[in-house]
């Protein structure tokens, strides 16, 4: 086997370095839990649904009122598109989701009694729902080991050094073989939490990281000085 020593950069932490990151990330960040608000797996799936290019931040203001007058799906399926749309105008892309909450809700209604169904083949069917949605809903509302890629997992994962992807599939697949089953929607979590406190997109907090010894990204970047 040949070794390529001028190789500038590293690309994927070892093993050891891996699991080494992960016992850290559990310290830091294993308590914590999504950040939207709630209080049912259809609530949560709608609030999921509202945060694409959204931020937790904003869909949480605009929740507590509509779940309050519509808690279910069976109440909001019955709302008109335009109802709808007041409630969540301050989201992105707002119309497209209103309509796509309607159909999904009408969904639930008609084929799951209103509750959500149990699989990833199911629930990417739902108008408006995608892959990482479904995943979020599945670890968090049904226990299904899963990880949900978002801009922050995607950024962080790829930073550290726990994968070395160019897409959120990929990312998904590498983190899914580098961290164990049981820690899959837990380490979700925690590398949320690490993107939005210290790794962040734009000036990442590297001086104060508990990652810094171990992140290929601080490890690259200091070759380079």
């Amino acid at each position: 086997m040949t070794v390529n020593t001028d190789r500038k950069w590293d690309k994927m932490l070892g093993k050891e370095k891996i699991k080494e990151a992960l016992r850290i990330l559990e310290d830091v960040y294993g308590h914590t839990r999504t950040a939207l608000t709630y209080k049912t797996p259809f609530q949560l799936l709608v609030a999921t649904m509202l945060a694409a290019q959204s931020t937790d931040k904003r869909v949480n203001i605009i929740t507590p009122k509509l779940f309050a007058d519509y808690p279910d799906a069976a109440s909001i399926s019955q709302m008109r598109e335009e109802e709808l749309q007041e409630y969540i105008k301050t989201v992105g892309l707002y119309k497209s989701k209103a309509k796509n909450i309607l159909a999904t809700s009408k969904i639930l209604v008609q084929k799951y009694d209103g509750d959500i169904p149990a699989t990833r083949e199911e629930l990417v069917e739902l108008p408006g729902v995608g892959r990482k949605t479904a995943n979020v809903v599945l670890s968090i509302a049904k226990n299904v080991p899963a990880i949900a890629v978002d801009t922050h997992v995607f950024r962080v994962s790829n930073r550290i050094g726990l994968a070395n992807a160019k897409n959120v599939l990929e990312t998904e697949k590498q983190l899914m073989e580098n961290i164990p089953k049981e820690k899959w929607s837990q380490a979700h979590h925690w590398l949320i939490w690490h993107g939005r406190k210290i790794c962040r997109a734009r000036n990442p907090m590297c001086t104060q990281c508990p990652l810094k010894h171990l992140c290929l990204h601080s490890r690259n970047v200091a070759k380079t000085v």
